[in-house]
């Protein structure tokens, strides 16, 4: 259990700070938030002290990017959506003990402070290097200010800071053909001044740290993710950046330049603890700063290395705090089979849904946690969402509830009964009962909390067996000593489900203990109180009158709900139909340039560990040459050997995950947004000959 002789009854619990450029979708619920909301829930039951921190993360460049496309400033941007997120945040049950601001002076502070602390000691390099410049719109562009190719996976979108699409964390001069996403100029180089953390100071720590301390007791994908990295090589990394909107560098030199968002992001746990401390009389330095505070961190998988790799070598560089005894992050969640898109409204949005299933926090909770993503990617459909609710809430908790306490009420009016002579069946459920405290905290501790959430499943359903094979409404008629002591039994099982529902279903939890009227004296609620404790709910006791638990949800809702992601798709591909807009007038010396030739690909591969990409051999005329092109998801190799293409030979080549592509194929999209070769006309063409 938590609270014992050997773990630490002091815990930091952080929650990934959401970014204040949109609101929260179930994608950050199940990822994040509802498993770290289980998690403190549960440790507060078992008696330990917990600070559970988390606020809006509101200097993002994506922030910037926001408040640019609504024309508006990014102050207002972070307003709105701080706004939404945290009423969402408290209408859906998640009890932090503090939410923050990173705009909040204690923040800026905060995060000045640990710059100027590793500045003074020498922790920096301070480095003048070329980066990549937007000369129409005057500005560097970092992060999400510029878009290109993954030169991991070949994902054309990939942003300046990380590609989406394989997870890879990259520098925004790392991408293929980068676009600037002010103005859609093609960027130059400029040189400019920052300072970075040299990551490969702290690689020996890191290792011995992570790939030796934390190999059996850090998720699979977590460990992985992290030792990828490390054997791979640390480099130094820019903990600044040239940006008009964050926390202004509190150094001499750094005028116009802002620390870069993931260097203050974190620090925001810190200063959200030292808010909720000042205003709880609290001292905040043990839970950052005493070795017998256990600090754990929920987030996604995009955010690992920030949280196991930089974080930490900051935090050691300071040299005063602590470090995450786990970060148990999760993989992401797809919507009805196609990846979560704030920027394509494919989303179920957490306001939203609070709106339409007002009252039912509990079964999205449940839903969520049933299918967590915590080894792989999962999917949200809305028929499981159904079926979960249907199936098993009503069907199984809620069921097995009614029945009790219906029959409570008829029997003996609401009197929890006196148990006569218990049998061999009611002492063995009585035994399963006291047992499930452990078996489901066992879980919840190796944060394994879809299983943890089916063990309480699991009690709902020894309730149900219970009934149904003692049938007290039959045997009523007969024996009704024997029926007080079955409905002792099962109100026993009842007031456990009360109890150890709570970090699952907490309003559901509420319910049942309002019901059972857990107000009364005699009626203890402690965790630990189910597993050590013969009687729960004492007789004499009185229980109030019947209430659902949950109801039955109609098809016609769930349509509702397909019929909102259908009319989201036709929108989406309607705007995928619309023609690209006429780019830049160029002269017609830019347009000699290019030298595009007739040629066939003779030979064709997938390449191994990319989804999109093929490798082929192309017979230009000239020679024949390696060209990596994105097309794999749209033909197979067998397909195009010996098809006939437009082949542009003389851009420079460029290495593509280790294979060095030597040109390009022109491609284009049809009417139905499907990949298409530009092919020349194949009578009388030879490879070589030049299209002009």
């Amino acid at each position: 259990m938590a609270q014992n002789q050997n773990s630490p009854a002091r815990y930091t619990i952080t929650a990934a700070l959401p970014y204040t450029n949109g609101p929260i979708h179930i994608g950050h619920l199940a990822g994040v938030y509802v498993p770290a909301d289980i998690y403190a829930r549960y440790l507060r039951l078992t008696g330990n002290d917990v600070a559970f921190v988390c606020g809006s993360d509101e200097h993002g460049v994506a922030i910037s990017m926001k408040a640019k496309k609504e024309g508006i400033t990014p102050k207002e941007v972070i307003d709105t959506y701080d706004g939404i997120i945290r009423q969402s945040f408290q209408d859906f049950g998640i009890t932090f003990d503090n939410y923050s601001r990173t705009s909040r002076e204690i923040h800026h502070k905060t995060a000045g402070d640990f710059f100027k602390k590793l500045h003074e000691q020498g922790d920096f390099i301070e480095e003048t290097t070329a980066q990549l410049y937007d000369a129409e719109a005057d500005q560097f562009l970092a992060d999400r200010f510029v878009v290109g190719t993954c030169p991991n996976c070949g994902h054309e979108e990939a942003y300046g800071d990380q590609c989406e699409n394989c997870g890879s964390t990259l520098n925004a001069t790392d991408l293929i053909n980068p676009k600037s996403t002010i103005s859609g100029a093609v960027p130059t180089m400029k040189e400019t001044k920052h300072w970075f953390l040299p990551l490969d100071r702290y690689e020996d720590f890191l290792r011995e740290w992570i790939l030796v301390g934390h190999k059996n007791d850090w998720k699979s994908n977590v460990y992985g993710q992290c030792k990828s990295w490390i054997d791979g090589g640390l480099a130094p990394r820019a903990v600044t950046r040239d940006l008009d909107w964050g926390i202004p560098v509190p150094v001499e030199g750094g005028e116009g330049k802002v620390l870069y968002v993931w260097f203050d992001a974190p620090i925001g746990y810190i200063s959200s603890t030292k808010e909720w401390a000042e205003r709880e009389g609290k001292d905040w330095e043990p839970y950052w700063k005493s070795d017998d505070t256990k600090l754990v961190h929920f987030i996604g998988k995009d955010n690992i290395v920030f949280h196991c790799i930089i974080f930490p070598a900051i935090l050691k560089a300071h040299g005063d705090y602590i470090l995450p005894e786990n970060v148990p992050a999760n993989e992401f969640l797809n919507l009805e089979g196609n990846k979560l898109s704030t920027s394509k409204n494919w989303a179920v949005w957490l306001h939203e849904y609070l709106q339409e299933f007002p009252d039912m926090q509990d079964v999205l909770r449940y839903t969520l946690t049933a299918n967590a993503p915590e080894t792989k990617d999962n999917d949200f459909t809305w028929k499981d969402f159904q079926a979960r609710n249907n199936s098993e809430l009503v069907a199984i908790f809620g069921n097995f509830v009614n029945r009790v306490v219906v029959l409570t009420n008829k029997y003996y009016e609401g009197v929890v009964p006196s148990p006569s002579e218990f049998s061999k069946v009611d002492l063995e459920t009585l035994a399963a009962l006291k047992q499930f405290p452990a078996t489901i905290e066992s879980s919840i501790e190796r944060y394994r909390f879809r299983e943890a959430g089916q063990e309480l499943m699991n009690l709902a359903r020894l309730g149900n067996k219970y009934l149904a094979d003692e049938e007290p409404w039959k045997v009523i008629k007969e024996n009704k000593e024997r029926v007080k002591t079955i409905l002792f039994v099962a109100l026993q099982i009842a007031t456990g489900l009360a109890i150890l529902s709570e970090p699952f279903l907490p309003f559901t939890s509420k319910k049942l203990k309002n019901i059972l009227s857990f107000t009364s004296s005699g009626v203890e609620m402690s965790w630990v109180h189910v597993s050590s404790n013969d009687v729960l709910l004492p007789s004499t006791h009185q229980i109030n009158k019947a209430e659902l638990l949950f109801r039955k949800i109609e098809d016609k809702e769930i349509q509702a709900q397909l019929d909102k992601l259908e009319a989201t798709k036709k929108a989406n591909e309607n705007a995928n139909k619309e023609l690209m807009p006429q780019k830049d007038t160029i002269q017609f010396d830019d347009f000699t340039k290019l030298d595009m030739r007739v040629g066939t690909i003779v030979e064709a591969e997938k390449m191994a560990k990319a989804k999109k990409l093929l490798v082929l051999k192309v017979d230009t005329g000239l020679d024949t040459r390696t060209i990596v092109s994105g097309i794999a998801e749209s033909f197979t190799p067998e397909e195009i050997v010996g098809k006939k293409v437009t082949v542009l030979i003389n851009l420079a080549p460029r290495a593509l995950r280790g294979v060095e592509s030597e040109g390009m194929i022109l491609m284009t999209e049809n009417s139905d947004g499907k990949l298409v070769f530009v092919n020349p006309d194949e009578d009388g063409v030879g490879n070589g000959e030049g299209i002009s």
